[in-house]
């Protein structure tokens, strides 16, 4: 069987990473496909990072134990181990998500309080497991696939795409620092905040670096959501929802513009148009499903809520590939024209 080719973006998203999780898990099981190159910011990075050292050790099997590994971790390692047993994030099931009062009051002192005087010692779960489960030296000298791990400068709010052969744990642990909960990650005397403030997920190093002509991406936060936002709660989450998409919506909507105007001509005369008439796009979300969910439930990481979510991946991949694997390498199972105003 040979696999067709494609390079994959991976939206960042918190604990809703486990979607992802779950569309990589059935793409990897089905195994039609080969992964040229890996964009990501904050979860999308984790995923991406993970997924590339598992397949370095044991390939497609072994990128599915990886990233089973990591999440089993995240699943019983609380983001807020700093905070009082009284102030950890809750839930009950997949769709009917209850925030803690104590959890509200906290994430209302953040408002207040910086990072530093919450939590003094700089306390950060995610650094142990990352720095247990993924080999970064075999990552930077012995990677099959290409990474494009992204982060924010704090200093001029622009963006920075790491690669493989310069990741490390500070650079993975920048990519998913968000600016009200820790610290700003320092790497080589440049602060950095979470990449998916500025490309959520990153696509153009995909475009640029990558010859796979099929890019598949998989979002986590809601597209579009029906009527208008008028309590303050509903406001502040499509505003979230919003602030953490906009860059992606932006880079996309050029690209299509660029896209149309390369396939308008009849002659392709650079490498970039070459590569823009040939690109086809490819999607993969669960709008309806993330669009209930309130966005504190990214902070959620009860083992049921990350395993409901799993599955929930696991469905949409099937789902995509039951209706548009035939169209890998031949044409876009995506409509870029709808970014186009």
């Amino acid at each position: 069987m040979q696999n067709k080719i494609v390079t994959l973006a991976l939206q960042g998203g918190g604990s809703h990473g486990a979607f992802t999780w779950g569309v990589l898990d059935r793409l990897l099981e089905d195994g039609r496909m080969a992964f040229e190159g890996i964009s990501g910011a904050s979860a999308g990075a984790m995923n991406a990072a993970v997924l590339s050292h598992g397949f370095n050790v044991g390939g497609r099997e072994g990128a599915r134990e990886a990233l089973a590994a990591f999440w089993g971790r995240i699943a019983i390692k609380e983001p807020f181990s700093f905070l009082p047993p009284e102030m950890m994030p809750g839930g009950t099931s997949l769709l009917t998500q209850t925030t803690p009062a104590a959890m509200h009051a906290f994430l209302a002192m953040t408002r207040f309080f910086s990072p530093t005087q919450l939590n003094p010692l700089d306390i950060n779960p995610l650094r142990d497991i990352l720095e247990e489960q993924v080999d970064f030296d075999r990552l930077r000298t012995r990677s099959t696939i290409k990474l494009f791990i992204a982060a924010t400068k704090v200093s001029t709010g622009t963006l920075k795409i790491f690669r493989d052969r310069e990741l490390t744990l500070d650079a993975l642990l920048a990519s998913a620092c968000l600016p009200s909960m820790h610290r700003p990650v320092e790497i080589d005397g440049e602060a950095y905040w979470d990449g998916g403030l500025t490309a959520n997920p990153p696509i153009f190093p995909l475009l640029h670096l990558c010859s796979s002509r099929d890019l598949l991406v998989v979002l986590l936060h809601p597209c579009s959501r029906p009527g208008t936002p008028t309590s303050t709660h509903d406001i502040g989450q499509r505003l979230s929802e919003i602030s953490f998409s906009s860059a992606f919506f932006t880079e996309v909507g050029g690209l299509a513009l660029a896209k149309r105007e390369a396939e308008s001509g009849m002659f392709a005369f650079g490498t970039l148009e070459r590569r823009l008439k040939r690109l086809n796009m490819h999607l993969i979300e669960a709008n309806d499903l993330m669009s209930q969910l309130d966005v504190m439930s990214k902070l959620n990481t009860k083992r049921s809520f990350i395993h409901g979510l799993y599955d929930e991946g696991r469905l949409a991949a099937e789902r995509w590939m039951e209706t548009h694997f035939h169209t890998v390498g031949l044409k876009s199972s995506f409509d870029l024209g709808r970014y186009l105003q």
